[in-house]
């Protein structure tokens, strides 16, 4: 048997970033940008009041009090969006919103709080008593003081949420370089498979897997190709798997990866680019990968996962996600580490297979009192049985069981992986 590193790194030497695109930025929610943005526009880009209120000059007001205000002429309106039209003079001031571009001539911002005009919705005054002094700058947003022209804002390989896409925009981008999204076909063999919806006919079982691999690969943000099921004849698997590489940067299979008489993977790809190999891990024990020959004679990265729901879902996560992350454009480091880890104590026990790592999957709670530990506890009596599939939708962390560990006792502390 291999361990589970060693198998992820042959896994990962066989994928390469795709293409970059150049999209509107409104369609890169979830992409990976290719390239550093630097800030095309300072923010603020020009210098406005942070407050509703006048635009005046500082000195001005500086002997403002409530027993002797200070009255100074209105001379104009300015809006948010509006470009002054004059400057403030001495003894003058202009009534300006908040976001709105500060006039030449004015050094601060009297709040309408500070003045004899209530706020909300007025004419425009004539002139304003002005009740306290306000220093120069005050209630002033400059030019360049949150980002700087020039400044770096995404650095490239960061997959885009809709934060740093609003940053983009802010900083003058309207359309960005990114990473093609994956589009992936997934395959489930077995003659046993029936629809979802289906009354089984004996001997057969629903086709959980193959929602479970399109959900996943919906979360990782990819696209799907194509999704097929096929039965146990070697030659018409080997046909459905080149067809469906022609159109995708990853194909996927389910089932038919291990001893078994059936188990038609193994025997359609021998010889076709596929390792097959026992990776010292419980679920998931059988996986394959490698590039599969497409029609039209493209090599398209493939990864052969278990048939059983729970080695599915714990392989997929355990290598399928890494591979995804690597195509999208990722660096190797963020596709290696997709997973965020953490120590949490178990609230039961269990069982795990000697020699094997376990991925368990379980139910992360966080802690009630600050400074301890977030909680575990096992998603299904048994652990992590592959075939103990009802219960995994309340699964949101794998729990890693060491291979020299074959019992879990309660308030043992382990890493787990987040989902």
């Amino acid at each position: 048997m291999i361990t589970i590193e060693d198998h992820l790194s042959q896994v990962l030497a066989g994928a390469r970033p795709l293409a970059t695109v150049t999209l509107p930025i409104a369609q890169c929610h979830g992409l990976v940008l290719a390239h550093d943005c630097a800030a095309k526009l300072a923010v603020p880009p020009f210098t406005n009041s942070a407050m509703d209120g006048f635009a005046v000059i500082a000195a001005d007001v500086a002997q403002a009090s409530a027993d002797q205000p200070v009255r100074l002429a209105v001379t104009a309106d300015i809006p948010a969006g509006a470009a002054p039209r004059e400057r403030v003079t001495p003894g003058t001031a202009q009534r300006i919103m908040t976001g709105a571009m500060l006039p030449d001539g004015a050094d601060a911002v009297v709040p309408v709080e500070l003045t004899n005009i209530p706020a909300g919705p007025h004419e425009l005054p004539a002139e304003i008593e002005v009740y306290e002094p306000v220093a120069a700058r005050r209630h002033v947003r400059n030019a360049g003081d949150d980002v700087a022209l020039g400044a770096q804002i995404v650095a490239a390989g960061t997959k885009l949420s809709a934060a740093a896409l609003s940053s983009l925009v802010s900083v003058g981008y309207g359309e960005l370089e990114v990473y093609r999204r994956p589009r992936v076909a997934v395959l489930a063999t077995g003659e046993e498979l029936a629809e979802p919806g289906e009354v089984p006919a004996p001997g057969h079982i629903p086709d959980s897997n193959t929602t479970l691999v399109q959900g996943l690969l919906r979360e990782a943000d990819c696209e799907i190709a194509e999704v097929a099921r096929t039965g146990d004849t070697p030659a018409e698997l080997l046909a459905a798997l080149r067809q469906a590489a022609a159109g995708a940067d990853l194909v996927i299979t389910t089932g038919g990866v291990s001893a078994g008489a059936y188990d038609v993977v193994k025997e359609a790809t021998s010889g076709a680019g596929i390792t097959f190999s026992k990776v010292a891990m419980q679920p998931g024990k059988p996986q394959g990968h490698g590039l599969i020959e497409a029609e039209g004679g493209r090599s398209v990265p493939m990864l052969c996962l278990p048939g059983n729901p729970v080695s599915v879902f714990v392989s997929f996560h355990m290598f399928a996600r890494p591979v995804l992350a690597l195509l999208a454009g990722q660096p190797m480091e963020d596709a290696v580490a997709i997973h965020p880890r953490r120590m949490a104590t178990t609230s039961l026990g269990w069982k795990s297979p000697p020699g094997r790592r376990q991925l368990a999957p379980v139910r992360l709670s966080e802690a009630e009192r600050p400074g301890d530990l977030p909680t575990i506890i096992p998603t299904h009596r048994l652990g992590s049985g592959s075939h103990l599939v009802a219960s995994l939708h309340k699964a949101n962390a794998l729990a890693i069981v060491p291979e020299e560990t074959d019992d879990v006792g309660p308030w043992d502390v382990l890493e787990v992986i987040e989902l």
